[in-house]
């Protein structure tokens, strides 16, 4: 099998820690990219190989793909991390965010698969670890586009996993909980930027606002990168990989208490966790 491994979004958080746990492994040559070099310039130190990739771009991922296929023959292991989250309320968020979004954690991770799998399949042998979320098991207030994005991925994994499967391609699908990442700072910002003055959802935005602020800082809630990057490294190598992987106690409580209760049981627990004033 090939020992390439092309990484997505690894100037920070999940990308990067898997970057460096990956490039420590002896065997493989681990591809980080990122949009701008020099926000990924330390990787070069753990042994990684740094690319330009931008998820939005087909000249730049048909660029990363064909550099590292000239090397190698085909790409052993792709990871598709990279994402964000656009947050606010359905009503108010601005639709061209939505759009961006969705460009970066569904369109772009399903172009970059698409470009990788013809030399998988004739290789006969790959591996593709998508980088979903516990939000695309379960929806939380203000931040039902974003968990509409991680729903896609799960639709397309699961396609994918089995149309791949004959191929000799192993596709499966890391689900994290909340990490200790840029990911809330920025959910918080965009939904911030949602929400308007005096508008109807100022005090559920704020609500979800503080909520979020909470949990993210929550070491019981939340837990580290490195966490999920083990477990990447379970499905990106392991003989057997599960289809599914729920990264952190508290997602795998709250995906099993979703599962649970039904709708409706779990918009009462909301309403006690995102009290808004109203």
């Amino acid at each position: 099998m090939t020992t390439a491994v092309l990484i997505t979004g690894t100037s920070s958080g999940i990308g990067h820690a898997t970057a460096e746990r990956l490039a420590a492994r002896a065997g493989l040559t681990v591809y980080a990219t990122a949009r701008r070099l020099d926000s990924i310039a330390a990787l070069e130190k753990t042994g990684a190989r740094l690319l330009a990739l931008d998820v939005t771009d087909e000249t730049s991922m048909t660029q990363a793909v064909h550099a590292v296929e000239a090397e190698h023959g085909s790409i052993g292991i792709l990871i598709n991390n990279a994402g964000y989250g656009e947050y606010g309320t359905i009503e108010e968020t601005d639709l061209d965010g939505v759009r961006r979004q969705f460009e970066t954690n569904v369109f772009g991770m399903a172009r970059l698969t698409q470009l990788v799998l013809p030399a998988m399949r004739a290789a006969g042998h790959g591996r593709i670890v998508n980088i979903g979320s516990m939000g695309g098991r379960l929806v939380f207030p203000g931040g039902g586009y974003y968990h509409a994005s991680k729903y896609a991925v799960e639709a397309l994994t699961d396609a994918l996993r089995f149309e791949a499967a004959p191929f000799g391609i192993k596709v499966s699908l890391v689900e994290p909980g909340l990490i200790r990442t840029a990911f809330g700072d920025t959910a918080a910002h965009t939904l911030a930027a949602s929400s308007r003055p005096a508008g109807a959802y100022t005090a559920l935005n704020a609500a979800v606002d503080r909520q979020m602020a909470a949990s993210y800082r929550s070491t019981l809630l939340s837990a580290p990168p490195q966490t999920v990057a083990a477990v990447i490294e379970k499905a990106a190598t392991s003989s057997r990989p599960r289809t599914r992987y729920v990264v952190t106690p508290a997602a795998k409580a709250l995906v099993h208490t979703r599962r649970l209760l039904g709708a409706k049981p779990f918009d009462a627990y909301l309403r006690l966790q995102f009290r808004s004033g109203r």
